[in-house]
Parts: structure tokens; sequence; C-alpha cells
């Protein structure tokens, strides 16, 4: 059986919504379009918005430390140039990108969802040219289905698979091999990404996206299992070109 594109998703603000696509195009050595594109700088951060450049996940507000922000969804209509921010707390935000307050509404709007104790949101941060993902070069996410339906079966519970935040999700695999790819060039429709480390996850996948409550402590689970908080691998993009769900994952043998 063919290892396949199963699901493509991207995250227009790091940590603050999901949306769920059907194909994108991917360019050389670039994050995927419309994925952390902004993030929410918190009071403390390290991000210099006088010389935008990339810094760690740290100088964010993020699920680890608001819960509650995995739980919502976001969408972007490209041809609008809109995007709506919603809740399961029935709660939704609809702003033009090109607005002036884009910035400040969005604060206000993610501040109902974060610990009173904790920080708190200051400006949207973005950096030209990339998404800000968790990594200082421009990386793609993959992670296979077939991972996750092994790791749902050590925890006793399906998990939900956004819960990773993952880009690309494949399957068709066997559990964890794409654990082997790390240095090898695959053939993802028509796109050739090189796989280069493993993911080390954090305290945002303990929490559930249904409902913003944190229910397993995955990080112990992949410990006790693994030794090791490694679940997916990050890519680089090296060359360009559009991939679909359902094209085909092609690995090299050797």
């Amino acid at each position: 059986m063919n290892i396949e594109v199963s699901r493509i998703w991207r995250h227009p603000i790091k940590s603050i919504g999901a949306e769920e696509i059907k194909s994108v195009i991917l360019k050389e050595n670039q994050t995927m379009p419309l994925d952390r594109v902004w993030a929410l700088a918190h009071e403390n951060t390290k991000f210099d918005f006088d010389n935008p450049d990339w810094v760690p996940c740290s100088s964010f507000i993020r699920v680890s430390i608001a819960p509650k922000l995995m739980a919502v969804t976001a969408q972007i209509n490209e041809s609008s140039d809109e995007i709506i921010l919603s809740h399961p707390e029935n709660i939704t935000l609809k702003l033009s990108l090109k607005s002036k307050e884009f910035s400040s509404e969005i604060v206000k709007w993610v501040a109902r969802f974060c610990p009173q104790s904790g920080p708190k949101g200051f400006k949207l941060a973005k950096v030209s040219g990339r998404g800000i993902t968790d990594t200082d070069y421009c990386s793609i996410s993959l992670l296979s289905i077939d991972s996750l339906k092994d790791l749902s079966k050590r925890a006793g519970k399906q998990l939900d698979p956004r819960r990773f935040r993952g880009n690309i999700w494949i399957k068709n695999t066997k559990p964890y091999e794409e654990f082997n790819w790390i240095g090898k060039i695959l053939e993802v429709g028509q796109v050739l990404l090189e796989v280069v480390e493993p993911i080390e996850r954090c305290n945002a996948t303990k929490t559930n996206p249904v409902n913003g409550e944190r229910d397993i402590d995955t990080l112990k689970l992949l410990r006790d299992n693994f030794n090791h908080q490694n679940f997916g691998v990050y890519c680089r993009v090296v060359s360009s070109g559009a991939i679909k769900s359902g094209d085909i994952v092609k690995v090299p043998k050797s």
C-alpha cells in the first residue's frame, strides 16, 4: 500500500487556531504559506519589533501557558483577506487582515483565554519572508497517522491529531517509521522534502483540542514508552511544487 498524504493543516497565528486545507504550494527554503505568519508576543518578549527576526517560542503566547487556545479554529478567506477565529465557548472573531486594529483586536480576543497569573499578550509579531515556526530554519512538520494510532493505543484513548499541530499528515506507514527518514529526501506530490530532525514535544500536546482542557500527560506517555519526547519530524523544502491530500509519498530505499 502506498504512503499517502492524509491531511494538510496550517496555523495562521502561532498557537491560536488551526485550519485544514486540501492543497498547498510549497516553495524552496520557505515555511508553509499562511502558517505561523503571526505570533502573539507577550509583555516579556525578546522579539525585536524594530528589527524583526526569528526568536524561540518562549517569547510568545502559546498553548503550553494558555491551554484554552488549543480549542481555537481558524479560517482564512484569501480572496477577501479576512480571518475568522472561533472557540467552542461560542466566541468568534472576524477581522480583515489589513485592518489597522488587527493586532490590537487579536490581543483583546486572546486575553479571555489566558490565565490571570500568566504573561499577557502585547502585540502581533511577524517576520518577513517566513513563518514563526519552532525552528530557526524554515521548517514544515510531517507526522504519521499510523504513529498516532499506535500512541493512542498506548494512551488508552483516541488522540486528536490537532493536538500535535502538524502541517502534513501521512498514512500507510509503519508506526514511527518517519524517524528512520532523517537525512533522506522524500518526494511528496510535486515537492521534495528533506527530513531534518525529530520534533521534541512540549506541554501543549497535553491539551485536548476539542475543549482546551489538559487531559493526558503525553510527555510522560512518550518517555515511558520510548525514552524520549519526540513525535513527528521537521522537514525542509528543497524543491518547490504543489501538495494535495491523496498525493503519493515516495521514500528512498537507501
